[in-house]
């Protein structure tokens, strides 16, 4: 089987090893993944913050990256949540229906939710408002995570609860962006797990920094780094650390 990785811009600037560790998953499943180096923004900032017009130039330039391929897979909830629920009002309608969030491609089209992976780790997981209700994942993460060697899932108080970030929401109202960031930070403080694990990393950089300000015992982790690891690769906290 042959893809094409929908990396995200968030995740190219500033999580590229959410992208390696995606690939080397899915290479160890025996799947070969392409690269368009054509693909940019999706428009999601735009499309959501109410600039449809300066939108549309990037919902056509995305769906013309993406032609030729059955399967497009990202590691983004929300912006699979944009190609999949606002391209057709682009009259973009190819590319949504090929779109599939990394879980759900796993679970839903490759038929697994062992992939081999092995992370001694205690993890908490949150599922992102785009993953939960607009892609309506369900199980799907917990499923593969309860999969993985030595990893001890724990449960997040108020998992469906939003984290705050929503994009230019957090631009837009800082104050109650952070509140709601602290109460989820302090949910999975509470179940003393050492990792914070989700599929967006837009979140997990916005619950990052609310780790970091407050020197929680806490790292954050997207789930494909998780699921990408099989002991010969140690993860590090890359979300934490400085880009060279």
């Amino acid at each position: 089987m042959r893809v094409a990785l929908f990396l995200t811009c968030v995740n190219d600037a500033l999580f590229p090893a959410t992208g390696i560790a995606t690939v080397r998953l899915l290479e160890r499943l025996g799947v070969e993944v392409d690269f368009p180096p054509e693909q940019t923004c999706c428009g999601q900032p735009q499309f959501t913050t109410g600039y449809r017009r300066e939108a549309r130039p990037l919902v056509r330039r995305t769906a013309r990256a993406f032609e030729g391929y059955e399967y497009v897979v990202t590691p983004s909830g929300s912006c699979a949540a944009m190609v999949r629920g606002h391209y057709p009002g682009f009259g973009e309608t190819s590319l949504p229906p090929r779109t599939y969030e990394l879980t759900e491609f796993l679970v839903d089209v490759l038929g697994v939710t062992d992939v081999g992976a092995y992370f001694p780790h205690t993890v908490t997981y949150h599922p992102s408002c785009h993953g939960l209700r607009s892609l309506r994942l369900g199980d799907r993460p917990r499923r593969l995570l309860e999969a993985v060697r030595g990893l001890e899932l724990r449960t997040l108080p108020g998992a469906d609860e939003c984290c705050g970030f929503g994009g230019t929401f957090a631009v837009k109202n800082p104050d109650v962006s952070a509140a709601m960031g602290r109460d989820k930070v302090r949910n999975a403080v509470a179940t003393r797990a050492t990792v914070l694990c989700g599929g967006d990393n837009s979140c997990l950089m916005h619950l990052g920094g609310i780790i970091r300000r407050h020197h929680e015992p806490l790292r954050p982790l997207h789930i494909a780094e998780i699921l990408g690891s099989t002991g010969e690769h140690p993860y590090r906290d890359t979300a934490r650390e400085p880009l060279a």
